[in-house]
């Protein structure tokens, strides 16, 4: 029985390398990897012999005998992608493909020296470069994170019911304890040392800082109180030190989230989950008593463009499909979304809208009963309405401009980075100029994952990029181009500790870790974070803490 790919799929390509009969497309040399939603195994040449199964870090992959009954469609959607397209395999027999010619692209001298590399930020695309250093170099790696535990966006970003999203974070966190790791987090660039500081002490500085703010939407009223980031939102129910319990409010029975990507998507299922399936996961303490009271009973999805060009993931709005008791409504006010969703190829974006229940919503009245998420196309944002927080959201129409009555918006319309004092920053895009990683005019200076090519791509789009930057540092340490950190090796130690006394090593975040899961335990749930700097401090320091009197 042939294995299938489905929906956490993370798009790393680990399982491709380890499959012994090449039958898992795109692979990282095909042009079409990076561009497809996910992974797919191609049923004509699978030999069923598991060993992407148990390779992958977000168990993605199952026989399709054995599929869950929400993800029984992943055995066609696997086969449909290679529909009419030639198996890869010879004549000779199943066991026998046509690879590409081995290609070696990186040379390293046999007498190559230890390298001290300091990687900044700790979620998927900094692991992915200190793992490439530390499984393929003799290089020491410092690993510096603002906050007091690891993780970044496995930690804050996943949405609590995608537990098989987050186990990417166990393959990353048999890396924290490796030889040629020093941890050092709660320090943060620019407010505990300087980048220049950093530099001086490691031939190479890798920053991995992702891109932590929200894109704004640009109208009248975005700031007022109700109205808040989906940046903010998703913090908000993982438990992020920086987001206060009580920043989200849902005493209204509409909310409205401008934006059509998987972000919306993720939070507009957050919103209308029956509180008891979230109750079993890691969910922050704050925003599962939030949601148990939550008033909200429709959310509406706002596209400022057509279905044909939504940005969330085909899987992504499959499992939208088989949340229970909820239902999917699109609003086909406006003749042009019914029209293409009718007309669109059956493997268009629209397409997967088909079957879903259509009406023209009449926005002045209360939303009906039950829980249900709305599609709402060809309609952007124009004013947010309210004198001391949000009322109602004005947008186009076919038909002119009309007002969604709604309590709360959330902004969903992408992520940007924030400069890195002391580096170069692009206010356009909200990166860091480089080439090929290499920062622009800061020898010995790189950047990886979002804050190098914009927050586009999922989990996995970060080994492919920290590759790159990896082997252009390489490059450099070849070509005796980083600059020689004069400080012994102890010494960024001992001036870490000069600065905070609350740096966490990596005995302290294991602590935590434990500590999360004992209170998890004593709720029945796979952990219980915490949720302020102290809590976190004094876990790693192995005590309790308690808020000042």
């Amino acid at each position: 029985m042939t294995y299938a790919i489905t929906q956490t799929c993370c798009n790393d390509a680990t399982c491709v390398a380890v499959c012994p009969v090449n039958c898992i497309h795109p692979t990282p040399r095909e042009r079409a990897f990076g561009s497809t939603e996910m992974l797919y195994v191609d049923p004509r040449s699978c030999i069923d012999c598991g060993a992407c199964a148990d390779a992958c870090p977000v168990d993605a992959i199952f026989p399709v005998d054995a599929l869950p009954a929400a993800q029984q469609e992943y055995a066609a959607i696997n086969a449909a992608y290679f529909a009419g397209r030639e198996p890869e395999q010879a004549d000779t027999g199943p066991n026998f493909h046509r690879w590409s010619a081995p290609s070696f692209e990186r040379g390293l001298p046999s007498d190559f020296a230890p390298i001290r590399v300091a990687v900044v930020g700790t979620g998927p695309a900094g692991m992915y470069a200190a793992e490439d250093l530390l499984l393929h170099t003799n290089a020491e790696v410092t690993l510096v994170d603002r906050l007091p535990v690891a993780g970044g966006l496995v930690r804050y970003g996943v949405a609590p019911d995608h537990p098989a999203t987050k186990k990417v974070g166990d393959a990353f966190a048999r890396f924290h304890t490796h030889p040629r790791v020093r941890m050092h987090l709660g320090v943060e660039i620019g407010k505990d040392i300087t980048a220049a500081e950093l530099a001086a002490h490691h031939d190479a500085v890798i920053y991995a800082v992702g891109a932590s703010t929200d894109r704004r939407i640009g109208i009248p009223g975005e700031d007022l109180p109700g109205s808040i980031s989906a940046t903010s939102f998703v913090a908000w129910y993982n438990a992020h030190p920086e987001v206060a319990p009580d920043a989200v409010g849902l005493s209204s029975e509409r909310v409205v989230v401008a934006g059509n990507g998987n972000v919306a998507l993720d939070v507009a299922r957050i919103l209308v989950t029956d509180p008891s399936a979230l109750a079993g996961t890691d969910i922050a303490d704050h925003a599962l008593a939030a949601l148990r009271a939550s008033k909200v009973r429709e959310v509406v999805l706002l596209g400022r463009r057509g279905p044909e060009h939504a940005a969330y993931s085909a899987s992504e709005l499959l499992a939208l499909r088989h949340l229970p008791g909820v239902d999917l409504v699109v609003d086909d006010r406006d003749p042009r979304t019914g029209a293409t969703i009718d007309g669109s190829a059956e493997d268009g974006r629209a397409a997967l809208l088909r079957g879903l229940a259509r009406e023209t919503v009449d926005w002045s009245r209360p939303p009906a009963p039950g829980r249900r998420i709305v599609f709402r196309f060809h309609s952007a944002p124009v004013r947010v309405l309210g004198d001391d927080t949000v009322r109602a959201l004005r947008v186009t129409g076919d038909q002119g401009e009309l007002d969604l009555p709604a309590g709360t918006l959330l902004r969903a319309v992408g992520y940007r980075g924030l400069p890195v004092p002391g580096l170069p920053f692009d206010e356009a895009t909200g990166t860091v100029p480089h080439r090929g990683g290499r920062v622009t005019g800061l020898p010995g200076t790189y950047v990886v994952g979002w804050i190098k090519r914009g927050p586009s791509g999922g989990i996995g789009a970060n080994r492919a990029c920290a590759a790159e930057t990896v082997g252009t540092l390489l490059e450099d340490a070849v070509a005796g181009a980083l600059p020689a950190p004069a400080p012994a090796p102890k010494a960024f130690h001992r001036l870490v500790r000069s600065r905070s006394r609350h740096v966490v090593d990596a005995r302290g975040l294991a602590a935590i870790d434990r500590a999360e899961l004992a209170r998890g335990r004593d709720d029945g749930r796979p952990r219980v974070k915490f949720g302020t700097v102290p809590e976190l401090v004094a876990a790693a320091k192995g005590g309790r803490w308690r808020p000042s009197s």
